[in-house]
C-alpha cells in the first residue's frame, strides 16, 4: 500500500465500534499494513480537554451550538495532529467516530440546522471524507439504553438517540458506495470479516496511490 486509507466506524453508543476498530487494526498489522488506531473526541492533548467538557455530566447544560463548535474544534486539531500525518505516511487510519457522529448527535439529536452543522464540520475537516465508513446499526434501546453509567451525551434521552440513529442511516443511504451498514448484534467475528472483505477491495484500488484521504468535491 503506497497511499493512506481512512476507515471510520460510526453508530450509536454501545454498538461495538471500539471493538471493531481494534479488530481491524490487529488484522491489518498482522498483514504488514501499518495501521493508526484513533478516536474522536479526545485523541490529542487538546482533544482530551474538549472530551471532558462535552461528555462529563458535571458540565451540565450546554448551548447546542457551543457543543457543536467544541466537537468541530476537536476534529480540526485531530486531523492536524493525528489523521493527516498518518495518511501522508501511507498508513491505514482507523477512527472511532468522525463527521457523521457530529451530524447525527449535534445536528439531528440537538435539532440544529443540519446544513449549518455540515458546513461547520466540512470547514473543520477541510472536506476530508473517509474511504470507507462502517455503520454499526442497532436500536438505541438495545445499545445506549443498556449503559449503566451514561456520560453526558449517552444520557441525552431516548428521542435524542432515535433521531441520531435515523440520521446515521440516512447518511449511509445517500452514499452507499462508501458505506458498509452492518447489524451491530451479529457476532463480532462475523462483523470483522465483512469489514475486512471491504478493506481488501479498497486496498486493491489503484486510486489509493495518493498519500492522502479522499476529499469531497
Amino acid at each position: 500500500m503506497s497511499g493512506g486509507l481512512f476507515v471510520v466506524f460510526e453508530g450509536g453508543d454501545g454498538v461495538g465500534k471500539s471493538t471493531q476498530c481494534r479488530l481491524l487494526a490487529e488484522w491489518a498489522r498482522r498483514r504488514g499494513v501499518p495501521a493508526r488506531l484513533t478516536f474522536e473526541p479526545g485523541d490529542t492533548a487538546a482533544g482530551r480537554m474538549i472530551r471532558r467538557i462535552v461528555l462529563d455530566p458535571a458540565t451540565g447544560d450546554l448551548d447546542p451550538r457551543a457543543e457543536a463548535l467544541l466537537y468541530a474544534a476537536d476534529k480540526a486539531h485531530h486531523l492536524y495532529e493525528v489523521v493527516r500525518p498518518a495518511l501522508e505516511r501511507g498508513e491505514m487510519v482507523i477512527c472511532d467516530r468522525y463527521v457523521d457522529s457530529m451530524l447525527a448527535y449535534q445536528g439531528a439529536g440537538r435539532v440544529l440546522d443540519l446544513a449549518e452543522v455540515a458546513e461547520i464540520a466540512r470547514w473543520a475537516t477541510a472536506g476530508l471524507v473517509p474511504d470507507l465508513t462502517v455503520l454499526l446499526d442497532l436500536e438505541p434501546e438495545r445499545a445506549v439504553g443498556t449503559i449503566a453509567d451514561p456520560d453526558r451525551v449517552e444520557g441525552a434521552g431516548a428521542e435524542f438517540h432515535r433521531r441520531a440513529r435515523a440520521l446515521f442511516l440516512e447518511l449511509a443511504a445517500q452514499a452507499p458506495e462508501r458505506y458498509l451498514v452492518l447489524p451491530a448484534r451479529r457476532p463480532a467475528d462475523w462483523i470483522a470479516e465483512q469489514v475486512q472483505e471491504q478493506v481488501v477491495a479498497l486496498l486493491s484500488e489503484p486510486t489509493l496511490s495518493e498519500p492522502t484521504g479522499r476529499i469531497a468535491p
